[in-house]
């Protein structure tokens, strides 16, 4: 089973997603039916909501570059440490998304469809995965693609 901690640090999030709490419990749940490392544990992640200043802040820093960014992700585990922990109850790490970079990115296509997007990205990155190298990046893109298609 999967929780999630949502915090919202602006307040146009609202005007996309009424009940962020339920949005993600409903999403979540699919998610979990797919990515193995989810079942028979109590797996948390928190969510941060922010805008772009607040990404940009938080991209210089942990990572040292002085721009917004859609989505970072602040994992508390390696993939080898997380598969590897025996407690039940695990916190997995942090996500921080940008209102206004999937706003601008979504115009073209859907809000939702941008925001998925990115925080199912951020997660796949709590559990481990990257896309630094070119197999890595194809097996990140291949469950990613798959999980979007199930939500």
């Amino acid at each position: 089973m999967i929780k999630v901690n949502v915090e919202i640090k602006n307040k146009s999030w609202h005007k996309e997603i009424k009940n962020p709490k339920k949005y993600f419990n409903q999403k979540l749940k699919k998610i979990s039916k797919i990515i193995k490392i989810f079942n028979n544990k109590n797996i948390t992640f928190t969510i941060l909501l922010t805008n772009s200043l607040n990404m940009r802040k938080l991209n210089k820093k942990f990572r040292k570059k002085n721009n917004p960014t859609d989505v970072l992700s602040f994992p508390s585990f390696s993939k080898k440490n997380l598969e590897q922990r025996k407690e039940k109850k695990i916190y997995i790490g942090d996500i921080a998304t940008s209102y206004e970079i999937i706003y601008l990115r979504s115009r073209k296509k859907n809000f939702i469809k941008e925001f998925d997007k990115a925080w199912v990205h951020g997660l796949l990155h709590l559990i481990g995965y990257d896309h630094i190298r070119n197999r890595d990046y194809y097996k990140m893109n291949k469950i990613e693609k798959r999980i979007l298609n199930s939500i």
